[in-house]
């Protein structure tokens, strides 16, 4: 086994193999079967491995984009051009935008780093006791938030100097190794190994709001918050996604639902795939989500229905994300080692145009109604 691969599984990074299983959970509805043509524009300049994360900027259309080949990537996606660049001494699992033209970044050596591409400038803002994984910026705090393998979540605030001793707010112990992180104004939701969710509400993060269990059998893959901030969507590595709600009153709690996607039927069994990503549309709320098999859907949580999907990409979706005004989705595709090693296509990256119709709802069709 390479060294990579050895990696890969020292990180846990994913849960490998594909799961065949039987399934009961309620299914979408295609809408038209439609699927694109085109897959979009590939960016130049990728990535040498395999990419962690991509994010669009709120301001522009400047794509950040986290690499195990230990960089992070600054792109201007309409001009199709690499803008910046900086290495770091491990893989680099996450990345998120601070302002146009700076970051912060999650890494495999411990450290939470901030990256100014203007001044082509970097420090260290803190560490971690093992592997970083997530890193969220909150604007309405003006704090950066990271989980880790080391089972905690920290706060930091970047308006200071530099190093742990000055920058660090606040540690908070988490039931398992975090996952993945979401936020939608001032709650936080943190998914980690066993299953476990935990709501925080930032304004008081001494303990969480909400101590929850995903509702889905199966490891966690990724979580998001739905715009309008009323709940959270979470998948899992069975090809399922559930949608949740923060409201806990027994009407709030009827609304949540689980819906299984990204598989095929092979020789009278379900092939399931790891549903990699989740972004939701700036405008629409729709939401798009990636698998291991290499497509994109787009769904409408409301309606439960699929409105889209896209031309098969060449290998696995590790990541997503939509445009700040919705107009352009960027795709990354990158083999996530469900298979184990193997070869596979390039890392890639591809910018698409995003047409109304696949991410605008539907209305519903009213029944005829009676002569």
């Amino acid at each position: 086994m390479d060294a990579k691969l050895v990696a890969f599984h020292d990180l846990n990074r994913f849960g490998i193999g594909k799961q065949f299983c039987e399934l009961n959970t309620q299914s979408y509805v295609d809408y038209d079967g439609a699927a694109a043509t085109i897959t979009g524009r590939e960016l130049s300049g990728p990535p040498t491995d395999g990419i962690s994360n991509l994010r669009f900027s709120n301001h522009s259309d400047h794509l950040l984009v986290s690499s195990w080949d230990k960089s992070v990537r600054l792109y201007d996606a309409s001009a199709n051009a690499l803008r910046g660049e900086f290495m770091h001494g491990g893989p680099v699992l996450d990345c998120c935008f601070h302002d146009d033209s700076s970051g912060f970044s999650a890494c495999a050596d411990h450290t939470v780093r901030r990256l100014v591409f203007n001044y082509n400038r970097e420090d260290v803002l803190g560490r971690h006791d093992a592997p970083v994984r997530c890193v969220e910026y909150s604007y309405g705090t003006g704090q950066v938030i990271t989980g880790s393998w080391d089972k905690t979540l920290k706060c930091w605030d970047p308006r200071g100097a530099s190093g742990q001793e000055r920058s660090l707010v606040g540690t908070y112990t988490q039931p398992e190794r975090v996952y993945s992180l979401s936020l939608v104004g001032n709650r936080l939701v943190v998914a980690t190994a066993g299953r476990h969710v935990n709501v925080y509400d930032l304004r008081n993060m001494s303990q969480p709001e909400q101590r929850r269990e995903s509702s889905l059998k199966y490891q966690t893959r990724c979580v998001r918050c739905y715009p309008n901030g009323t709940g959270y969507a979470l998948s899992s590595v069975e090809g399922r996604v559930a949608m949740e709600f923060f409201d806990l009153s027994e009407a709030g709690q009827s609304k949540k639902y689980a819906f299984k996607c990204h598989r095929k039927s092979e020789a009278g069994r379900d092939i399931v795939y790891p549903v990699n990503a989740i972004a939701f549309h700036p405008i629409y709320g729709t939401f798009a989500t990636g698998g291991c098999d290499g497509y994109v859907n787009v769904w409408d949580g409301n309606n439960k229905k699929r409105l889209y999907q896209y031309t098969k990409y060449p290998t696995s979706i590790a990541a997503l994300s939509f445009s700040r005004d919705g107009r352009l989705l960027a795709v990354a595709s990158s083999y996530t080692y469900e298979e184990g090693d193997k070869d596979h296509e390039p890392d890639a990256i591809f910018v698409r145009s995003v047409n109304e119709v696949e991410v605008k709802p539907k209305p519903k069709a009213l029944p005829n109604s009676a002569t």
